[in-house]
């Protein structure tokens, strides 16, 4: 795991600190601006993952990346990894893709749609989906396992109310083939904030009626 010194003296992550703050200003990307949060709220957070699992050579989805959290940090830490970036924001889509080309991230894709509007090419096809701050655990599940492979697995950071999420996704879990592996407890370093990963392995194959349009599955979730 990379530590925070580290991230204090990667340029790359720094630049992309300074462009995610200096474009906050006509772009609501977050509400973390002080440098020492921004160091361990979103790029020490969003590589908490970076250890779990072997990457190498690996296609890996970022859903609902937003100003890229946290597919940019672990794009630039793991250059070996293709990321696809799925956004469905323009204004978001087109700040991923000045970052991209600032910081020269030849292994990233920036895909502008709901993860259920993407190629029918696309599923079945990562080998993992990571997903941060994006919408409760039982609808996460839909818009996001039909497009890993048999046996990969969806990684969701989420905060202390995860128990929750994880009692209300039983039918998904079940209807979508997929267990909940392992939740990692990690805590971030001086602020003492806690931080829980739920690892989810999709078993076997998935019904191609999922996923629903958003419409239907924010209505009726499973």
């Amino acid at each position: 795991m990379i530590t925070l010194d580290e991230i204090r003296n990667n340029t790359k992550l720094q630049e992309y600190k300074r462009m995610v703050i200096e474009t906050n200003e006509v772009l609501n990307l977050t509400a973390i601006t002080d440098s020492f949060e921004f160091d361990v709220k979103h790029l020490y957070d969003s590589l908490l993952t970076s250890d779990y699992f072997d990457y190498k050579f690996k296609n890996i989805m970022d859903l609902g990346s937003g100003a890229g959290f946290p597919g940019i940090p672990l794009a630039i830490l793991l250059k070996d990894t293709n990321f696809y970036l799925v956004e469905p924001t323009k204004k978001r889509c087109d700040f991923l893709t000045r970052v991209k080309d600032a910081l020269n991230l030849t292994n990233v894709t920036i895909i502008n749609k709901r993860s259920e509007d993407l190629d029918i090419n696309f599923r079945g096809y990562f080998d993992f989906i990571v997903t941060r701050a994006v919408s409760r655990l039982n609808i996460l599940l839909e818009i996001s396992l039909p497009f890993l492979k048999t046996n990969g697995y969806l990684i969701c950071y989420k905060g202390i109310k995860y128990q929750e999420e994880i009692n209300n996704s039983s039918i998904a879990l079940k209807v979508l083939n997929s267990t909940i592996k392992e939740v990692k407890k990690e805590t971030l370093p001086f602020l003492n904030e806690e931080r829980f990963n739920i690892i989810i392995k999709k078993n076997k194959e998935i019904d191609k009626k999922y996923p629903r349009l958003y419409s239907i599955i924010k209505k009726r979730p499973l």
